[in-house]
């Protein structure tokens, strides 16, 4: 199975981590469905990803639009896609102090972050086909962050959501297990993501020290001294699609250098 080629679908693909994942999984020889909400950058990875082996098909999806997520399901149908795997990343909750937010407020963030990519997640797990008495299992990763695991104060409704998608992934761990579909989440602290680099530099910058100097900052309480590089984040990622993961599921791993204090 470590060398049989696979089909990945790739939400978010166009983002700092999500293209570290698809050049990851492409090197690996993984036939790869492309999602995200940028046409022109879906394209884009599309042919350089081409140049690592056959090239990806890429659909635009806006996980915030029903519309959109409808027409997703179609086409992969219409193309008669069978996916093996699935790398889902939801999109994240503004930081916020605010644990109580107007309930419109709530609403939408449950709208946007949890139910609408709940519903990508139920279409294309209704586009796997495995066979376990085979050998052929399928896998889901769930992206998420460490305020899946403790409290971060500044991330006030990130922890709910978050919280909401560790329940989710369990609750699917069992539902679908007996069918050969593992479900597991990644939950990620510190990555250096093009946007992360830029917000530290701007602190950095406020502060008027070096960016290396506020990261030394920032790491200090991390037990490793570094945050994460998007593509140590692939590398995990491919390991839970692998068979490294054929006796997990339900599962919140941390990739956060330590940080996380709870057992």
């Amino acid at each position: 199975m470590a060398n049989e080629t696979r089909t990945i679908l790739v939400t978010g693909a166009t983002g700092g981590i999500g293209t570290a994942v698809c050049r990851q999984l492409a090197h690996s020889g993984h036939s790869l469905v492309l999602v995200a909400r940028n046409e022109a950058k879906l394209e884009s990875l599309s042919h350089e990803l081409a140049g690592t082996g056959d090239r990806p098909v890429w659909l635009p999806l806006d996980m915030t639009s029903d519309q959109s997520i409808r027409q997703f399901g179609e086409q992969l149908t219409s193309r008669d896609i069978v996916l093996d795997g699935i790398v889902l990343m939801p999109p994240q909750a503004h930081s916020t102090n605010d644990p109580m937010p107007a309930g419109e407020a709530w609403r939408a963030l449950f709208q946007n972050c949890f139910i609408g990519p709940l519903e990508v997640l139920k279409t294309a797990i209704g586009r796997m086909n495995p066979d376990p008495v085979n050998g052929r299992r399928a896998k889901i990763v769930i992206i998420s962050g460490i305020s899946s695991a403790q409290v971060l104060g500044h991330y006030a409704t990130s922890n709910v959501l978050r919280c909401a998608w560790i329940g989710e992934a369990k609750t699917l761990a069992f539902a679908l297990g007996a069918r050969g579909i593992h479900v597991n989440t990644l939950s990620l602290g510190g990555t250096l993501s093009p946007w992360y680099r830029e917000a530290i530099e701007t602190r950095a910058a406020a502060a008027g020290v070096t960016f290396e100097q506020r990261l030394a900052e920032e790491t200090a309480n991390v037990p490793l001294r570094k945050y994460g590089e998007p593509e140590e984040v692939a590398i995990a990622v491919e390991g839970l699609l692998s068979r490294f993961s054929d006796h997990m599921t339900g599962l919140n791993i941390m990739h956060d250098g330590g940080f996380t204090r709870s057992y």
